[in-house]
Parts: structure tokens; C-alpha cells; sequence
């Protein structure tokens, strides 16, 4: 009888996650374009910090562009770290796509099909033609000349992840039994199955977005907080305090 290699399953982690007592975190999911709803979430964070700790932080998970109609207004706001906390700001995959266009033309066929048309128009940018998959070098042409550098640098700068106690912050997930500090960037932004399914530990709990849930999902080694804003009007927010975590939603 021959036998298959003998794996053995790692254990998802029992500990009870925290981070340092000092600090309260917002973890903020998927804005995409919706300025709306950010606006309605920095009031509601601003109300809350009369009884903060000493040190408040807003991480934002990326995704700030696209589908939505008000992705330009989202980049500025975010750009002038215009909120009621210091914020740090993730890097998505939307974010990627865009700067791939600037230097690509190409990237324009696959940017069109998921949301960055919104984008363009909310630069001022004529679509008509890209939108019938014409003239992509025009697009990327008025793309360097409507964005403020100021938002394009913003952009540039993004980083793609942050670790804080017990928690990792990225947009998509992590590839599964690779150590956090030798992840791949295109993972971090665009991992979905092979994250998402995984049940092991991954030496941190993981906060993520990229993948739309109609709740908040909270599993042993992940907690998912994309609920799809641009399309189901709600925004949402986890907040982490000690070893507590709760729900905020715009």
C-alpha cells in the first residue's frame, strides 16, 4: 500500500487578540468613491473621542476609487489627512490599477471593466471613447494631465500593509503558511480563495477588505469588513480597543 505525504494541520490560534491599552483603532473597509458615506463616518468617529484613550489611530484598508461617483473627493480628503484622527492610509488593488494606467495605456481595457470609468469622470475625464474600448493612449493622456500630483504622490506612497498587538492590516489577505514578512504585494491587494478558505493560524488575526460580505465577518485568524459601500450604501468601520472590538457603520 503506498501512502500520500503526511501533512498536519496548523492550528488556528485560540489566543485572545489586543492591542496596546493606550490605543483605540478604527479599521475603516472598501470606500470606493463614496465620500457620502466617509463624511457620515468621520462625524460619527469624531463623536465618539471625547472618551478616547490617549492615542487614537483610523486605518484605512484601500479601495478609495472606483465604482463609486466621488472617488476624486474621497483621494482628496485622504490625501489631506482631512479627519477627525491621524489616519493611515493601505494600499487596494484599485489603487495599483491606477497607477498601472498611468504608465500603461493597456491597463486601460481591464480598468474600465471594473469601476474606473467612475473614477475618470470624477477627475473630469471624457470616457466616450474608452468606454467603447477606443483610444486608451488619450485616456492616459488626460489621466497625467486632470490628477494633482498631490494625489498621484498620495498614491505612490501607499503602503500595503501595517501590523499593530495582535492584529494585521492589509486589503486583501495573505498567502497561507508564508510568513507575514515575506508576503507578496499582488496577494496583499488581490488574494481571495486561497485566504479565504484557510483555516490555519496565520501568526496574527488578519483585517482585511477586497471580498464584499453582506456582514461583518469575524473568523479565528481573519476579520472581513468590506460590505460593499458603493452598492449597499453602508460603510464600515472596526473599532479595537484592548482586547474589545466592535462594529461602526456610515
Amino acid at each position: 500500500m503506498i501512502f500520500g505525504p503526511w501533512k498536519s494541520k496548523a492550528p488556528v490560534a485560540t489566543r485572545e487578540p489586543s492591542i496596546p491599552a493606550d490605543l483605540r483603532l478604527y479599521v475603516v473597509g472598501d470606500v470606493h468613491g463614496r465620500a457620502d458615506l466617509l463624511e457620515r463616518l468621520a462625524g460619527k468617529i469624531g463623536r465618539e473621542l471625547a472618551d478616547a484613550p490617549e492615542r487614537v489611530l483610523t486605518i484605512f484598508l484601500g479601495d478609495y476609487i472606483d465604482r463609486g461617483m466621488r472617488s476624486s473627493d474621497v483621494v482628496a480628503r485622504l490625501s489631506a489627512r482631512d479627519f477627525p484622527t491621524e489616519i493611515e492610509t493601505l494600499r487596494g488593488n484599485h489603487e495599483q490599477t491606477m497607477l498601472d494606467a498611468f504608465e500603461d495605456e493597456r491597463v486601460f481595457g481591464f480598468w474600465r471593466k471594473i469601476g474606473g470609468m467612475e473614477t475618470l469622470v470624477s477627475y473630469k475625464i471624457d470616457v466616450s471613447r474608452v468606454n467603447r474600448g477606443q483610444d486608451y493612449a488619450g485616456a492616459r493622456a488626460d489621466l497625467h494631465e486632470r490628477i494633482p500630483s498631490k494625489h498621484r504622490d498620495f498614491l505612490n506612497t501607499l503602503p500595503l500593509t501595517r501590523q499593530i498587538g495582535a492584529y494585521f492590516f492589509c486589503h486583501a489577505g495573505v498567502r497561507p503558511r508564508v510568513p507575514l514578512d515575506r508576503q507578496d504585494g499582488t496577494d496583499l491587494i488581490s488574494i481571495r480563495d486561497e485566504f479565504l478558505k484557510s483555516r490555519v493560524d496565520h501568526g496574527k488575526i488578519i483585517v482585511h477588505g477586497h471580498t464584499p460580505v453582506d456582514e461583518p465577518e469575524f473568523r479565528p485568524n481573519r476579520v472581513n469588513i468590506d460590505t460593499g459601500a458603493y452598492l449597499t450604501n453602508r460603510l464600515t468601520c472596526l473599532v479595537l480597543q484592548g482586547a474589545t472590538r466592535r462594529i461602526l457603520e456610515a
